[in-house]
């Protein structure tokens, strides 16, 4: 029952931050809050995961952020709903570029997040490194990261 409560109470904030996000005035046909939206939740569901897969955060903690607030806060159904209308409209660069802009950036959002796990989160050792690098099949982003260690 718990687990329901943690979904329902994360999912119900993720709303309200969708919901006021989509409260800032903008002009012209493209839908750049949805974008900045899916972005956002992408990279937060990357830091999310990067941490429960590390163990960093309890099971309960992964399933109100990224069940959760993730769930209620990101809108693919919105994404795809205002593409379609772009299309319908005739506005196809337009909808293209959206489209394309979504996915490229929510892949980029989630990888962002994922490194700012380790940039924020994790102590760089030598050992703590190697395991990084080991876990992500040799991913050689340790460099990078390992500048920002939290002590």
């Amino acid at each position: 029952m718990l687990s329901w409560l943690l979904v329902g109470c994360g999912g119900a904030l993720g709303a309200i931050l969708h919901y006021g996000i989509g409260l800032i005035p903008v002009r012209g046909d493209f839908p750049i809050l949805t974008l900045c939206i899916n972005f956002l939740g992408a990279a937060v569901i990357g830091l999310i995961a990067e941490a429960a897969s590390s163990q960093q955060i309890s099971a309960r903690c992964t399933l109100f952020w990224k069940t959760g607030v993730c769930g209620g806060f990101t809108t693919f159904s919105t994404f795809s709903l205002e593409a379609v209308t772009l299309f319908q409209m005739g506005k196809w660069g337009l909808g293209s570029l959206y489209v394309l802009l979504s996915v490229l950036g929510c892949l980029c959002g989630v990888m962002l997040g994922k490194l700012l796990h380790h940039a924020l989160f994790l102590q760089y050792n030598g050992r703590e490194c190697a395991r990084w690098q080991n876990h992500h099949s040799g991913l050689q982003s340790c460099w990078m990261v390992s500048r920002f260690p939290i002590r």
